[in-house]
Formats: C-alpha cells, sequence, structure tokens
C-alpha cells in the first residue's frame, strides 16, 4: 500500500487527490440542499472560528459536507469512523486540494484508526461530528482534558445514539449531542432508502449472486432492517425477518413477509444481513445450522454483529476467494462466506449510500452544528432530537430542490384543526 503523510493529514496517496475532486463534483450534483446551505453559509460565515473535529465515513458525500462547513468558515479534522469505508481518492481531495486536515486509509488496521481519532481530537474541537460515537468515547475515556472546549456535538446513526444514551444514563455525559440519526429527514430515508439500496449494491458486487428466488435472512426490522427487505423483495427474495420486537416482527408479517427465530431461519436462508447495532446477533449456533454456501453480510455500523472469533473457531479453513469474500470450511466440510470482514457491506464493497439520500443526511449536520454554536451553551449535557425547524428546512430545502410544490393550511382550517370547540 502506496501512503505518504502530508504536513496534517495521515491519507494513502496525495496523487490521488484530482480523480477525488471529480467524484466529489458529482457527487454534489445529488446534493443541492448542502448546496443551498454552503451558498448561505458562505455569506454569514455562522460557523467562524469554529473548531469541528469529525469522525464519519470519508466519502464524496462526506467530502461535501466538509466543503460546507468550510463555507461557513468552520476549522475542520476529519477522520474515519469505519476501517475500511474511506474512499482514497476523496480523502486526498480534501488533504491536498481543499487543505482540510484528513486522518483516513482504507483498511487501516485498530491501532491506526485510533490513532487517527487522536489526531483529529487533537485539534482541540468545540464541536464533535460522530457517526459510531467512537470518537466521544475516546474524549470520555482518554481525553477527558477537551470536554471544557466542547460547546457540543451531533451524531450521525443508530449505533452511535444508544451508546451515547447509555452514556446519559450513566450521569457520564460531558457534554450536548444532537442526535442527528433521529431527524425524520434523517431515518426515514437516510436508513430505509440508502441503507435499503447501498446493502444490496454492495452484496451484489462482492458476489454478483441472483436475488430472485433466494430466501434472505434479516436480522432487524428497524428503519435500516425495512429497507433491506424492500429492496431485497423488490429484486424477486423470499424475506424472512428476525426480530426481538413483537411489534415490528408484526409490522414485517403485515408487510408481507415471514418472521421466525434465527435459529429455524438459519436452516433454511441463502443470504443472512444483519442490521440491529447489537452484538453477535449471528453466533455459532446458528452457524452450525447453515446450509452449505450460505452468505453473511452486515450493515450495523459496528463488526460484531456477527461473531467472526467464534467463525474463525469453527472453520478448519479459511480463504479469500473474491475481493470482498472469505470462505470458511467446517468439519463437516461445509463452506460459509463472510463478506466484507463483517464491516458494514455498503461501504467495504460498495460506495454507500446514495449522495441523494446523504444530502439530507449532511443538511441536518451543518443545520445543527449552526444551532449549536448559537444554542450549545445553553444546553445540558443530554443528548437532544434535532430542533423541529431544522428538521422542516431541510424538508422544506429538498423539495424545492426537487421542483416540488405543496399545499399549505388556510387561516380556517388551522383554526379548526388547533381548537377543541369545533366538532362534528
Amino acid at each position: 500500500m502506496r501512503r505518504r503523510i502530508t504536513s496534517n493529514s495521515d491519507i494513502k496517496d496525495p496523487s490521488l487527490s484530482s480523480a477525488g475532486g471529480l467524484r466529489v463534483q458529482w457527487a454534489s450534483r445529488e446534493m443541492p440542499v448542502l448546496q443551498l446551505i454552503a451558498k448561505r453559509f458562505a455569506k454569514s460565515k455562522p460557523l467562524k472560528g469554529v473548531r469541528i473535529s469529525a469522525c464519519l465515513h470519508v466519502t464524496t458525500e462526506t467530502a461535501n459536507l466538509a466543503l460546507t462547513l468550510k463555507a461557513g468558515g468552520a476549522e475542520l479534522a476529519l477522520c474515519a469512523s469505519n476501517p475500511l469505508s474511506t474512499q482514497d481518492d476523496a480523502a486526498a481531495y480534501l488533504a491536498v486540494e481543499q487543505g482540510i486536515p484528513v486522518f483516513a486509509i482504507k483498511g487501516e488496521d485498530n491501532k491506526t484508526y485510533y490513532k487517527h481519532i487522536n489526531a483529529a481530537l487533537d485539534h482541540k474541537p468545540h464541536i464533535t461530528m460522530d457517526d459510531g460515537a467512537d470518537l466521544v468515547a475516546s474524549i470520555h475515556k482518554e481525553r477527558k482534558e477537551l470536554v471544557s472546549n466542547i460547546i457540543g456535538g451531533t451524531e450521525e446513526t443508530t449505533t452511535g445514539v444508544i451508546r451515547l444514551r447509555s452514556l446519559e444514563q450513566e450521569k457520564r455525559l460531558k457534554y450536548p449531542i444532537i442526535a442527528v440519526n433521529d431527524a425524520q429527514t434523517k431515518h426515514f430515508f437516510d436508513n430505509r432508502y440508502g441503507t435499503g439500496q447501498s446493502t444490496m449494491d454492495g452484496i451484489t458486487r462482492a458476489t454478483n449472486v441472483l436475488w430472485a428466488g433466494k430466501k434472505v435472512v434479516i436480522c432487524g426490522y428497524g428503519w435500516c432492517g425495512r429497507g433491506v427487505a424492500m429492496r431485497a423483495k423488490g429484486f424477486g427474495a423470499h424475506v424472512i425477518v428476525c426480530e426481538i420486537d413483537p411489534i415490528r416482527a408484526l409490522e414485517a408479517v403485515m408487510d408481507g413477509y415471514q418472521a421466525m427465530p434465527l435459529l429455524e431461519a438459519a436452516k433454511i436462508g441463502d443470504i443472512f444481513i444483519t442490521v440491529t447495532g447489537g452484538l453477535h446477533i449471528i453466533d455459532s449456533e446458528h452457524m452450525l445450522a447453515m446450509k452449505d454456501g450460505a452468505i453473511m453480510a452486515n450493515s450495523g455500523h459496528f463488526n460484531v454483529e456477527i461473531n467472526i472469533p467464534a467463525l474463525e473457531k469453527l472453520a478448519v479453513d479459511k480463504k479469500q476467494i473474491r475481493g470482498s469474500v472469505e470462505q470458511y470450511t467446517l468439519s463437516d466440510k461445509k463452506r460459509l462466506y463472510l463478506l466484507g470482514e463483517g464491516r458494514l457491506i455498503n461501504l467495504a464493497a460498495a460506495e454507500g449510500h446514495p449522495a441523494s439520500v446523504m444530502d439530507m443526511s449532511f443538511a441536518n449536520q451543518a443545520l445543527c452544528a449552526e444551532y449549536m454554536v448559537k444554542r450549545g451553551k445553553e444546553l445540558k449535557p443530554r443528548v437532544y432530537p434535532v430542533p423541529e425547524e431544522v428538521d422542516k428546512e431541510v424538508g422544506k430545502l429538498k423539495l424545492k430542490a426537487m421542483g416540488i410544490t405543496i399545499d399549505t393550511l388556510t387561516s380556517e382550517q388551522r383554526k379548526y384543526l388547533e381548537s377543541w370547540e369545533a366538532g362534528t
């Protein structure tokens, strides 16, 4: 692996910057909301002098967020939130052509991953942006001296919000965080349509498998699981949902899917996809029950949903059979296939979410950073929802960019809806 450390970055190859710039420009075509915000930011500079440390997937879409924050006057340092999600050309473009400190290399080992997080934290941030809460966790565990400088932060994904709410419940959260993941313009679209499409894309690129007729087992029926199920069904797959929540399981059945325990599904499934945010969802007992040729992929944030150490113990042989496919042979000669080292398959084997849905997610990030600058000092160390005005503004801007107009209530209609007196 060719690698060069620039004066303020650690990236794979600076010579990739030109190609990265073209791909960042291509992604910007599908990110009109962020472009509108960037234009406003460039005039008003709401983030002038604000240091932001961001731990996000370093992709062309994230690059457009970085440029928006820079347009607003922010001083940004960026590191990767997953060892396999970095697009090295996008990282090179930001570091070389935009002068933004970037610490990210696709395929970096665990030691380098945390070294990069600490490099981004050396920026001494006023605001943190996280995707999975590793940045915030590092501050709370090892870099507590930074807390006094921090106004607040944002969190991009479900897993990170879960971790941060746990920190809050233990009364150990040191500064306010806005759960960007929970914005309606984020999880309804990014989690459902983004994860749905990009997960299928990643698995297809990794395996070139035909989906039609396959039994696809989806572990978890949250917004991400709903999206994956929808797309798998669209490809002609027979979808089986495994859930621990009775309401979600019932919803899956009402949506036309089968629901059953994973141990039962393990016996008949062809492709298994985890999207729960939990630990060891697919464990040794499930692997032993699977049939020869079963494929396992993860689209949850961390590589812990498939118990890889258990798979290593069960296997008598392991080999790389395709670029993102490892074949594990068990003692009974059964072959199981793990995709993308159990990491986010949509980024490990493909390009992640389409830019169009990341447009809304990152618009929320940019506007929440502006909100933190204005209001962060008034907030307590808690996990907050995205302010309603921010969420609705993102929705309005997206519709505007798509050339869509909608109705508004008349004063008579508004009065009727807001009054208790009017009835039949």
